[in-house]
């Protein structure tokens, strides 16, 4: 409990490193923060006027307070592309980006556990082999080269899913409850709609996740065939019992833990990595909208986005620490020390 404490104790301490260096970096870029709010046809007084009331003539220090003090009441300010409330625009567009996270980061880590099994279980056979080729292109080719590819295969020569309608077709509107759309169909009798939605999250999701799936069917392989080699499993081998024992009771548990510590990462990683893969099939996510705050300067929004980010990223590492020690009494002990 101690250790947890800590870390919780440090993800403040790095949160607040980060808001003030995204803050920072965000500020001195070149561009009058007013003139991109109200455009070029703005007159001086106007524009003035807007930076004494937005405390952009302060000193950075003090505009930091500003802003910190409004982030810690829910507040980041207005969006200068959208013109809504940054917060109300998190509300829209995070849900789409949390459930395509979802179905590219959890259905995968079985099949990476699955992979990593049978080629270790077949090491240097057929389908090793086949599992390890695979696995290099995976993760030698980026998400949106995926993208682009099942595009091609799965909307225009077979098209037979839905390619880049967004979340759901024209004809459906999701009654939004909890902001996931396939959720809230469901929760609504919709299984028409819920049907239509899952149908359109499966391509972007497989060009997300299949990339980390691999990696992480890699590092199981590896992991399983080096505590092969451990005395404890001669031990067991010897005393005759099956393979397909050892290796689901014995085996699997020590050799999950590297790749639980990279799963959490990739889970985290899904949130940045997303933006290209949103862009290609039109999906109203929470890093699309980040990455045109960036491209347009969108002072507010792109903190906002970063922020969370990294909150995203402290929460993984935390929960990865957590489930670790529920796999290995050592962490446990090591922490207790």
């Amino acid at each position: 409990m101690l250790s947890i404490v800590k870390r919780l104790g440090w993800a403040v301490v790095v949160l607040f490193g980060l808001s003030i260096v995204t803050f920072s970096l965000l500020r001195i870029i070149p561009g009058d923060p007013a003139r991109m709010a109200l455009g070029p046809r703005a007159t001086e007084d106007i524009v003035e006027q807007y930076r004494e009331v937005h405390h952009l003539n302060d000193p950075l220090p003090v505009q930091y307070s500003y802003w910190l003090g409004g982030v810690l009441q829910g507040d980041f300010g207005t969006s200068t592309v959208t013109l809504r409330p940054v917060t109300r625009d998190l509300a829209d567009f995070a849900p789409a980006t949390v459930e395509l996270v979802l179905f590219a980061g959890i259905p995968p880590i079985f099949f990476a556990l699955l992979f990593g099994v049978i080629g270790a279980k077949h090491k240097n056979r057929w389908p090793d082999y086949l599992i390890r080729f695979s696995g290099y292109i995976c993760v030698a080719t980026p998400a949106f080269v995926f993208a682009v590819f099942l595009l091609l295969i799965f909307g225009y020569w077979l098209p037979i899913l839905p390619s880049i309608g967004g979340q759901l077709s024209p004809q459906f509107v999701v009654p939004r409850i909890i902001g996931l759309t396939i959720l809230d169909a469901l929760l609504g009798g919709r299984f028409d709609m819920a049907w239509d939605g899952f149908l359109h999250i499966i391509l972007p999701a497989m060009a997300l996740g299949v990339g980390h799936m691999m990696q992480e069917a890699r590092i199981t392989r590896s992991s399983m065939l080096d505590n092969m080699g451990k005395d404890y499993i001669t031990m067991i081998t010897s005393q005759g019992v099956p393979s397909n024992i050892i290796n689901r009771k014995y085996l699997l548990r020590p050799s999950v833990i590297p790749t639980v510590s990279i799963m959490g990462l990739d889970i985290a990683a899904l949130f940045g990595n997303a933006f290209l893969v949103e862009q290609i099939f039109n999906w109203p996510g929470l890093s699309r909208y980040g990455i045109n705050a960036m491209l347009q300067k969108d002072i507010n929004a792109t903190c906002a986005v970063v922020l969370i980010l990294g909150v995203v990223f402290v929460t993984a590492n935390i929960v990865v620490d957590i489930v670790i020690m529920l796999l290995d009494p050592r962490m446990r002990q090591k922490r207790a020390k």
